[in-house]
């Protein structure tokens, strides 16, 4: 990921990091004047979002460090184990809710909670749609799964507060109508909201596990690498090339033949302008090893070769 690329993601952290403090404040305040369980819930929503965003940052901070002895390939898994965090936070926090609401059906519930809270309700189900469009998009943008993630949870938000605001809707419509049994929507709204969390955090602690650990790309995702590759001027064949995750970003392996007659400092060159067309138009590609070999008309790919080509063409094809 380029600095700029870097830097936007950035931005998009301390977004979602500003937003779902002042969400979270303003839901947990109004919550508990409210009396309503399911907008307590909702709340603590929002504060694991707050720490999932701060983990994104984190993971994104330590992405950018150089290679080391210790890390020759760089710090890409960064983000895997930053989106880890984030999800035992969130099935941590859902599990607490869950727990929360069914007390509340033990000890019973004897009042409905103030109808002001739908209000506050309404503000965040904009505020976080806003902010997932936001993320998702640019988490695409730059490929980066770690800002996706954190965008679904964003997403997930919207839809505990529309149960939140299923829950108190219904709860005051119950007063309104001098039913006191549908007081228990709040703390069901509370529950349904629990499950939402915990259904998100093992989403997301499955995919991010997976992304820890390195494997080759499908053929079919790779195709698209080697197709750029064989259209750099200089390259006759791609012999091989193996494009493997190393936690949300790739590592290319490739094998180049070029022209046999060129200079050692030609075929260089020609390597160098793949890497650096490797790097710049996939953003997910954060590292590329070439190796150059002379080209052998002889060998199998030959077959596949324009036979009105020279056998040996000049470095520009």
């Amino acid at each position: 990921m380029s600095d700029q690329h870097r830097a936007k993601a950035e931005v998009a952290a301390w977004l979602g990091i500003v937003g779902n403090v002042g969400l979270a404040a303003l839901k947990g305040v109004v919550g508990w004047l409210a009396g309503s369980k399911a907008l307590l819930a909702d709340a603590a929503h929002s504060a694991s979002d707050v720490i999932g965003s701060l983990a994104v940052l984190i993971g994104l901070k330590a992405a950018q460090l150089p290679p080391d002895e210790d890390h020759p390939y760089g710090h890409g898994k960064a983000e895997s184990i930053s989106a880890i965090v984030v999800s035992i936070l969130l099935i941590l926090v859902g599990f607490e809710i869950g727990v929360s609401a069914i007390k509340a059906f033990i000890h019973g519930v004897t009042e409905p909670p103030r109808s002001y809270a739908l209000i506050v309700i309404t503000i965040s189900i904009f505020a976080k749609e806003i902010l997932f469009q936001y993320k998702y998009r640019l988490g695409k943008k730059l490929g980066s799964k770690a800002l996706i993630a954190n965008a679904w949870e964003h997403r997930s938000d919207v839809y505990s507060s529309l149960a939140a605001f299923a829950g108190v809707g219904g709860a005051v419509l119950g007063h309104w109508m001098g039913m006191p049994s549908l007081y228990y929507l709040d703390p069901a709204a509370g529950l349904f909201v629990s499950l939402l969390v915990l259904k998100m955090g093992y989403k997301l602690i499955m995919e991010s596990i997976h992304d820890t650990m390195d494997h080759v790309l499908h053929h079919e995702e790779a195709d698209e690498l080697l197709k750029a590759v064989q259209r750099v001027p200089g390259v006759i064949a791609v012999d091989s090339l193996r494009a493997r995750e190393h936690g949300h970003y790739v590592i290319v392996d490739v094998k180049i033949s070029v022209n046999p007659r060129i200079s050692v400092m030609e075929g260089h060159d020609i390597a160098k302008h793949v890497k650096h067309m490797l790097l710049t138009r996939f953003i997910h590609v954060s590292d590329v090893f070439i190796h150059v070999n002379p080209y052998d008309p002889g060998y199998p790919y030959k077959n596949n070769v324009d036979s009105e080509q020279d056998d040996f063409p000049s470095l520009l094809h």
